[in-house]
């Protein structure tokens, strides 16, 4: 058996691989909520049209989950969640504050250069 190193590295890759395997879960949970949606209204008059109709309700269904998605994520877009969620998340993030800074630092010194030159000429 391989040995398995146990360093920060390898932690935080697993972390990276654990997380994404999560979003694909989430992806399939999503499918199976809505499947047991549409049994709760096996008894109903719309489920007996959507499960007496299964070749063409389950694509209807499908494209109709998808617009929603859509929608949903073109309204995250316009509200600007994202962004912001990014945002705030980069200003815990170390390395991101490390690179903010160096680029401030690196403005002011641009800004300072820009005036000696005027003040040369």
């Amino acid at each position: 058996m391989a040995k398995i190193k146990l360093n920060k590295k390898s932690l935080i890759r697993w972390k990276i691989y654990i997380d994404r395997a999560r979003m694909y879960i989430g992806y399939i949970q999503f499918l199976m909520i809505g499947f047991v949606f549409l049994q709760s209204f096996e008894e109903t008059n719309w489920g007996a049209l959507i499960f007496d109709n299964l070749l063409y309700s389950i694509p209807l269904l499908f494209m109709l989950f998808i617009v929603l998605q859509l929608v949903l994520g073109r309204i995250d877009t316009v509200l600007g969640l994202r962004e912001e969620e990014m945002r705030n998340a980069s200003t815990s993030n170390p390395v991101m504050r490390e690179l903010l800074t160096n680029i401030q630092d690196l403005k002011l010194e641009v800004k300072q250069l820009s005036e000696q030159i005027k003040e040369t000429k």
